[in-house]
């Protein structure tokens, strides 16, 4: 019953493990359906253009000549759709500000108007009626777009996480790849380049498996493996970036003039406070889509809770609960700050020792990533003890520690940390005996509330 009881809790945790892929595993063949539409929302959903523009596309090219990558030998297959033409006229129809005209095969188009031409003449002859054999003229652009993909940058970032014990695992693994596009808009009167935009988009590939390895008898192995790879179709990855190059052009076009809005200044000025909000998002964004921003204000104030264990004299330590306050002073760098802290904690060893704590620590703080809404830290300082309430007998240290905030906004985070602190003496546990001095450990989590505007230092060093 035992062997029964195990066999069912192992199968139902591989499967809770694993159950996206079995919902999604394809189990029969899929009709043809209208392509998928991107996930993106326009600025320009709303706004249509008092006139349509036609502009013509000769070829919006594969500029990065980039393979597909596999694991064991070579493909000729080519990481980049080569239908960027296609996807660019459709996005421009899509936009509803362009005419768009036949220009890449305008061979084709050429040689279909001499027939018709042709046949008219012929049929006219042979009917020997008086019918006019042309054909209406063709429409010219005053614009032609040219542009393409200029870089597919493979695995900019991998990783991945795993667990197992007693023969149950899983792990994810993922993959960014990265692609970059160029558009411009070219006068056919001057050969003017009147505009040029710049668009990137990432592509994500993910994978998660889980397995089962066990002897559920003496004899019989159990073994369970599942999994699943999802990867973000590159043609539909292009076609939003193409889609994003067209909105930015006829945004940057709109605020030079180069083409009017239904709605005349109010919708100008419009576009220019989203296009100006979305400038400052790109600009404090770095690659693998970081945002950088001057989150934590110059002065923090928060409590913390923690458990402390002390390593002495004594044996078998016991964890007892404390806490206290904390103030933060961030200097000129916004990674470094002074902080310290009140605070009141217990020290136990079981059945030999006992005694209540006030301590007061000053240290530096090093934020790791000053500029995200996670990031580690670390930090060290003096400070002192003492079991007195009148402040005698004041015992000195040294502290030195890490810990992790996150910030849900940037009002206040929330962070956990660890740190040793060393005494500078082997009186803590009023026992001095061995050759090193007493230390303890204290491990806490805390609440930090933040005030005044930082340093506004984000942007200077995302362009240093």
């Amino acid at each position: 019953m035992n062997k029964l009881i195990k066999f069912s809790v192992y199968t139902v945790l591989v499967f809770l493990t694993s159950c996206g892929a079995f919902f999604n595993q394809p189990i029969k063949i899929s009709k043809a359906r209208i392509g998928e539409s991107t996930s993106r929302k326009s600025i320009l959903d709303t706004i249509l253009p008092a006139t349509e523009t036609v502009v013509g596309v000769y070829k919006f090219r594969d500029h990065t000549g980039q393979y597909k990558l596999v694991e064991n030998g070579s493909t000729f297959s080519t990481a980049v759709t080569q239908g960027g033409t296609s996807i660019l006229l459709k996005s421009l129809e899509e936009s509803k500000w362009f005419t768009p005209i036949e220009r890449e095969n305008i061979g084709n188009l050429l040689n279909e108007r001499q027939i018709i031409r042709s046949t008219r003449q012929e049929y006219a002859a042979d009917a020997k009626q008086d019918q006019t054999t042309s054909i209406p003229p063709l429409l010219f652009a005053g614009i032609i777009l040219e542009g393409g993909v200029v870089s597919y940058d493979s695995n900019i970032i991998t990783g991945g996480s795993g667990a197992r014990y007693f023969g149950v695992g899983a792990s994810t693994e993922y993959r960014q790849d990265r692609i970059t596009i160029y558009l411009r808009a070219v006068s056919t009167s001057s050969g003017r380049i009147l505009k040029n935009v710049y668009v990137s988009k990432t592509i994500l590939s993910q994978g998660i498996s889980a397995n089962l390895f066990r002897y559920v008898d003496v004899k019989r192995l159990l073994e369970v493996e599942t999994g699943v790879t999802k990867n973000e179709p590159t043609q539909l990855a292009i076609k939003e970036a193409i889609d994003k190059a067209v909105e930015l052009l006829i945004i940057e076009g709109v605020i030079d003039g180069l083409w009017v809005p239904k709605g005349g200044d109010k919708i100008i000025e419009y576009l220019k406070s989203e296009y100006n909000k979305e400038k400052e998002e790109a600009a404090s964004t770095a690659l693998l889509d970081r945002e950088f921003d001057d989150r934590r204000g110059r002065i923090a104030i928060g409590a913390y809770g923690s458990s402390s264990h002390i390593s002495g004299d004594y044996s078998n330590p016991v964890g007892k609960m404390g806490g206290g306050v904390k103030s933060k002073l961030f200097l000129k760098n916004p990674a470094l700050s002074l902080s310290s802290n009140l605070g009141y904690f217990e020290l136990e060893n079981e059945d030999s020792f006992k005694k209540k704590f006030l301590n007061l620590d000053v240290n530096l703080d090093y934020t790791i990533l000053p500029y995200d809404n996670f990031s580690p830290y670390i930090y060290g300082g003096i400070g002192s003890i003492t079991n007195n309430r009148d402040l005698k007998d004041m015992l000195l240290k040294f502290q030195y520690g890490l810990g992790i905030e996150y910030l849900p906004s940037n009002k206040f985070g929330l962070y956990l940390f660890g740190e040793q602190n060393l005494m500078f003496n082997d009186k803590i546990d009023d026992v001095v005996q061995g050759k090193r001095n007493d230390y303890y450990w204290k491990i806490g989590a805390g609440i930090n509330f933040y005030f005044g505007k930082p340093y506004n230092r984000a942007k200077k060093v995302l362009f240093e």
